[in-house]
């Protein structure tokens, strides 16, 4: 790639792209890797060249974070939890600059301002758990920028923004990528995102290329079954009800029909694109009515609130049985918190959570025990949510064994050999750990334990945001499947409105804290009320 590029690569989990970039860098252990072919050239003054498979570690350490920069795809795991995220920005700029604390404070609250945190100053004092998904993101990208860097390495930087903070992210790195000649290879598994910011892309699929070209040639004219196929599995592009296209579908035949058109904002609703609601009825599930939930912001010397943080605030709403009521919003909205005061794992500050009728809040934790077998979540994340240390069958079978509805072990075992049959998955798993399963596996997984003990209620929190747009697909069909199998109902929580669209019966639009906007799903997305839904609709990768 040249100096002052941005060239994306593409490709679902597995594909190659992350081994690629963290080779560059040599982030791969030595124990584990080897280069059997091959030399990474590397000219970070335009004249002298360097083949970094070749550098000792102190060299590479000097090269690291200052001549190449790299942004992580999960936040959490990068950042270091007992250090403040102003003190880790100013510790890279410490270290490959000569300024002291004092200058190195200004520089790094410079750059919360540059990729738009929010209280800057106050966020500098800040742990990473204090922080939103986006919000730790932007602290990463900041990091990575601090040394302006001749070459930036993003591996997935955006795949769990919201798409706002998304579209803000890929304007500022292309900005700054002008502004400084800096070459950036950008990794990523939406040919969407990459509409949006790459002059030059390289489809990878099982460790090789299969297509490199420029944008407009890849999105135009593709020509590998791969590459259509990462085109055609977007939500976006796809009526509501119509099943989702997988690699599957693309890999094991002889695909020549024409990509699904773009779907287009209009004022009026597409016809066909409507379908029959999989609400069973117009009773109603859960009733919200009032709910807040406050967080202490600032404490006085007797450690008292004197400020809070208004998460949630005063939100009211109904939850149809059978329904798929989607939750929309920016990171930092309120969603997240709203899914969790909902199963009662946060304490609501005020207000009512009606389930069946019985008042939720006014329960005692050990009074809420009947309640969990019939409320459960998904997790956006399945790895930390799975213990790593006992297997797949286990994770499964223990909340049949705690809540004593199977007592024993050899019926418990058949149970979670059908549930995993259900999430297309075999008895040959049984033994497994988290770590041997892939992501879209282990979202499987998550989704089998949830459905455990028969459910009628499930918070989705971002459940398949951190997905590749293939495996996306195939769990979104999934829970459609189960979904009419076992006639659940669904709070499906995202920040991507597309997915939201295609999966909801109903929408709720979230910010700061309050609703902005509820209705049918169809018409929130080509008719929406609120500037703020239309801003979300705006920014999703693709969309015309």
């Amino acid at each position: 790639m040249n100096r002052g590029e941005i060239l994306a690569i593409v490709g679902e989990s597995g594909s190659g792209k992350s081994v690629t970039a963290l080779s560059v860098l040599q982030l791969l252990s030595a124990k584990t890797v080897r280069y059997p072919q091959g030399e990474i050239l590397f000219s970070p003054d335009g004249e002298s060249i360097v083949n970094m498979l070749q550098l000792k570690e102190n060299t590479l350490r000097n090269i690291r974070g200052n001549q190449v920069a790299m942004i992580f795809q999960e936040p959490m795991t990068s950042l270091n939890p007992v250090f403040c995220c102003g003190t880790q920005v100013l510790e890279a700029i410490q270290l490959h600059q000569k300024c002291n604390k004092t200058e190195a404070k200004k520089k790094t609250i410079a750059l919360f301002e540059q990729v738009q945190l929010p209280q800057p100053n106050e966020l500098f004092y800040r742990y990473p758990h204090q922080l939103s998904g986006g919000q730790k993101q932007r602290v990463m990208i900041a990091m990575a920028m601090s040394c302006n860097p001749s070459l930036l390495i993003c591996d997935e930087p955006t795949t769990a923004l919201d798409v706002t903070v998304q579209k803000n992210i890929l304007f500022l790195l292309k900005e700054l990528q002008q502004s400084t000649s800096m070459g950036i290879v950008f990794i990523t598994h939406d040919l969407g995102v990459v509409s949006e910011i790459a002059n030059r892309a390289i489809v990878m699929y099982k460790g090789n290329i299969v297509e490199e070209g420029s944008v407009d040639a890849i999105f135009k004219q593709p020509r590998h079954p791969y590459t259509k196929s990462l085109l055609a599995c977007r939500p976006v592009l796809h009526p509501k009800g119509k099943r989702l296209p997988v690699i599957g579908d693309f890999m094991n035949a002889d695909f020549s029909s024409p990509l699904p058109p773009t779907i287009t904002a209009s004022n009026e609703v597409p016809p066909g694109s409507l379908y029959s609601s999989l609400r069973t009825s117009d009773t109603v599930l859960m009733r919200v009515q009032d709910l807040s939930v406050w967080f202490p912001a600032k404490k006085n010397i007797f450690g008292n609130p004197i400020a809070y943080t208004k998460a949630v605030n005063e939100v009211s709403f109904d939850v149809f049985e059978g329904e798929t009521l989607g939750l929309v919003g920016e990171s930092g909205c309120g969603k997240t918190t709203l899914g969790r005061a909902l199963l009662r794992l946060i304490k609501p500050s005020s207000g009512k959570i009606l389930f069946k009728g019985t008042d939720l809040t006014s329960k005692k934790n050990t009074e809420l025990i009947p309640f969990r077998k019939d409320i459960q979540i998904v997790f956006q994340d399945p790895y930390s949510s799975l213990n790593p240390r006992i297997t797949i069958g286990d994770a499964l079978g223990e909340p049949l064994k705690v809540h004593q509805i199977i007592r024993t072990a050899t019926k418990r075992q058949d149970k979670v050999v059908e549930l995993l049959e259900k999430v297309n998955m075999t008895a040959e798993h049984l033994g497994r750990y988290p770590h041997e399963f892939s992501g879209g596996q282990r979202q499987r997984i998550a989704i089998a334990r949830a459905l455990t003990l028969n459910p009628s209620f499930i918070v989705c929190d971002e459940s398949v945001s951190a997905l590749d747009v293939s495996v996306q697909a195939q769990v979104l069909n999934l829970l459609n499947d189960l979904k009419k199998e076992f006639r659940f109902t669904i709070v499906f929580i995202s920040h991507d409105l597309s997915v939201v669209r295609y999966i909801s019966d109903r929408i709720m639009v979230m910010n700061k804290g309050s609703i902005a906007e509820v209705g049918e799903a169809e018409s929130i997305f080509h008719n929406p009320g609120s500037q703020y839904t239309k801003t979300l609709i705006r920014s999703i990768p693709g969309y015309l």
